[in-house]
């Protein structure tokens, strides 16, 4: 994970001083308009020089102009959410309809059911699962393969997180303690006949949740939680990024990743933490993977070889797409996750009132970890 979810910092003082991202995010809308002509330029050449009427289309340097424009305009490229792609679904050997509904929804968040039409229901009704899907910069289509794994198994929903700039700021603030409010209202939702499987950043409010909805003898508590690769303590087998999280305090934080959305987003004006920052601190993560990922295009490109360059555009359209997070949900994300430590430590609080992970006693628990998982260590889960 990116600079959005670095933890294992001593917490340092505030420093007053100057807000360094306060106009990043004018300048990064400022850069792509400045870049639509020569993204639009690049774009009609790649298709001169593809076009099969054109004879350099057929020539060596015909085909490399067409790969360089092809690239140039991916790297300039606004990409925007992907969509499910999920219609059909192989149920015990029959082909079943797949439609995507919406069953709740708050500003911030949607549940989608992933409703199969069946023409023959099975005879035992399939369980529930809810996937929570991680808010951490890119959009809830990234688990796509893990829907359609469960789906003829299972019957599914997935919260659907909105991108920040795209919530006006009417609607409100968005923090940890209303991530927190939205869980236990879809699990409320459910009626308890369910099961939860968190992805990475959800780990740790999903298990909050539960925790204080066990408090409550709430009756409506799924009837299990999965967390998977979760940062529950990112003191056991600390990353990379969780190490350099260490040199920096919250402040730092507030002050260098935290702008404001610009005009004329509907989320005008509001507190985030872009996307294009996370894309920025993922990326960097594995940098060379990606340099070479993209030399391969431009030689497959060149080749001839469609299916290896289909697999690229594939990945990268959905790797791309990133959504903007709530200022206040990311700070408090960073300070109690990653910096106090607050879940293990027992201080972590849910408006105000103390989550108790002792009171859970109704909900089974399975944990999963990833030996090579550069995000969540061995042992954090």
């Amino acid at each position: 994970m990116a600079i959005g979810e670095f933890g294992g910092a001593v917490k340092q003082p505030a420093v007053s001083g100057t807000n360094f991202s306060a106009p990043l995010y004018w300048m990064y809308e400022m850069t792509h308009a400045a870049l639509n002509p020569s993204r639009a330029m690049a774009d009609a050449s790649r298709m001169f020089f593809r076009n099969p009427m054109n004879p350099a289309a057929h020539t060596p340097v015909g085909k490399s102009m067409a790969a360089g424009f092809e690239l140039f305009e991916r790297a300039t490229r606004r990409y925007g959410k992907p969509d499910w792609g999920i219609d059909t679904v192989l149920v015990g050997g029959t082909r079943v309809p797949v439609h995507i509904n919406t069953v709740w929804e708050r500003p911030f968040c949607r549940l989608l059911h992933f409703e199969r039409a069946f023409e023959h229901p099975p005879r035992r009704p399939q369980p529930r699962l809810i996937i929570v899907a991680p808010m951490s910069g890119h959009y809830a289509t990234l688990l796509r393969g893990t829907v359609e794994a469960f789906l003829p198994t299972h019957d599914v929903y997935v919260t659907d997180w909105v991108d920040a700039k795209m919530v006006p700021l009417a609607a409100g603030r968005f923090g940890l303690d209303d991530y927190m409010d939205y869980l236990i209202s879809i699990f409320r939702r459910m009626g308890g006949d369910c099961h939860v499987l968190a992805v990475c950043q959800p780990a740790v409010p999903v298990a909050a949740a539960i925790a204080r909805m066990e408090q409550m003898d709430d009756p409506y508590v799924p009837k299990s939680m999965i967390l998977m690769g979760g940062p529950i303590d990112t003191r056991e087998s600390p990353t990379a990024v969780n190490e350099l999280a260490k040199e920096r305090g919250i402040d730092f934080f507030r002050r260098h990743v935290i702008t404001h959305v610009p005009w004329p987003h509907p989320g005008a004006m509001r507190e985030v933490y872009p996307g294009f920052l996370q894309l920025n601190g993922f990326m960097t993560m594995n940098l060379d993977r990606h340099l070479i990922a993209h030399a391969d295009l431009f030689r497959h490109l060149i080749q001839g070889d469609g299916d290896s360059a289909e697999k690229h555009r594939d990945f990268y359209d959905e790797y791309l797409a990133v959504m903007d997070l709530d200022a206040n949900f990311y700070l408090e994300t960073v300070e109690k996750v990653f910096i106090e430590h607050a879940l293990p430590n027992g201080t972590m609080t849910h408006h105000g009132l103390p989550v108790r992970l002792d009171a859970v006693r109704n909900v089974a628990l399975m944990t999963v970890e990833g030996e090579k998982d550069d995000i969540s260590g061995i042992g954090q889960t």
